[in-house]
């Protein structure tokens, strides 16, 4: 079974993200096994892009502050090196396709299986090109995970038809950030993923509080919160251990 599917078996999965090198390397793995210890079934790590579109002003500071501070590709892997030397919580990685190309697809993706990171998110890789970066990460064992937004409308089921490892589903439009309140009605959108795919999908984008996090798990198998724990490290700086501890086992519990 993929790291991935465990992280669904039999429960709604709380799903975290930060981004690699903020504050710290170091910082970075300390927070991923704090999140891994509170409860977090699976754990999204942001390799920094100069130019996040799809990320709001929290992510893209944090992202700026990471590179300001030498972050690289390789310094990400070497983050996930020293997680897997005390966890097997499942890990994705999130990016932008430059930072991969730069890398070689290959070589990259290589390095995913060896550290055993299930799979990446691309939010800049059009569903209709994702055949350029598949085929090669499918050979290692890596799921391109696909995101289904409210405009996706008519592509809902072709882009959740051809699903891997889980559905990323946006819960709002614009770009990531706290939200005060989800309006969008994502019910018809999940209803219509589940009429073609069995993969789990997880609602992401603006989840802030517990009771938001306990609605969206409702509707699907799970939540993703990014934002709101960037801001807690932003906060805390190099001594955000227990705050981001407390934070995630608060949301975890809401889920349950």
């Amino acid at each position: 079974m993929s790291n991935i599917k465990k992280a669904f078996e039999n429960k709604k999965a709380f799903i975290a993200f930060l981004t690699a090198g903020d504050p710290t390397p170091e910082c970075t793995v300390r927070y991923v096994l704090k999140m891994a210890e509170a409860g977090a079934d699976l754990i999204e790590i942001g390799i920094p892009f100069s130019d996040p579109t799809a990320e709001g002003v929290v992510i893209q500071e944090a992202s700026l502050r990471a590179l300001k501070g030498g972050m690289t590709t390789d310094k990400a892997f070497e983050i996930v090196r020293k997680v897997r030397e005390s966890s097997d919580v499942p890990l994705v990685f999130m990016t932008y396709i430059n930072p991969v190309f730069h890398y070689g697809y290959d070589r990259f993706f290589q390095k995913c299986q060896e550290l055993d990171v299930s799979g990446i998110i691309l939010p800049d890789l059009p569903f209709e090109e994702k055949e350029e970066v598949e085929p090669i990460a499918e050979k290692y064992g890596v799921s391109v995970i696909s995101m289904i937004s409210p405009t996706s409308d008519e592509r809902i089921q072709k882009i959740a038809s051809g699903a891997k490892g889980f559905l990323y589903v946006v819960s709002s439009m614009g770009v990531t950030g706290m939200r005060s309140q989800i309006s969008t009605n994502l019910k018809p959108m999940i209803d219509k993923i589940r009429e073609v795919t069995e993969i789990p999908c997880a609602i992401g984008f603006g989840i802030t509080t517990p009771e938001q996090a306990h609605k969206m798990a409702e509707l699907s198998d799970g939540a993703i919160v990014g934002s709101a724990i960037v801001k807690l490290i932003e906060q805390y700086g190099e001594k955000a251990d227990q705050a981001v501890y407390d934070y995630v086992k608060e949301m975890k519990e809401a889920l349950s």
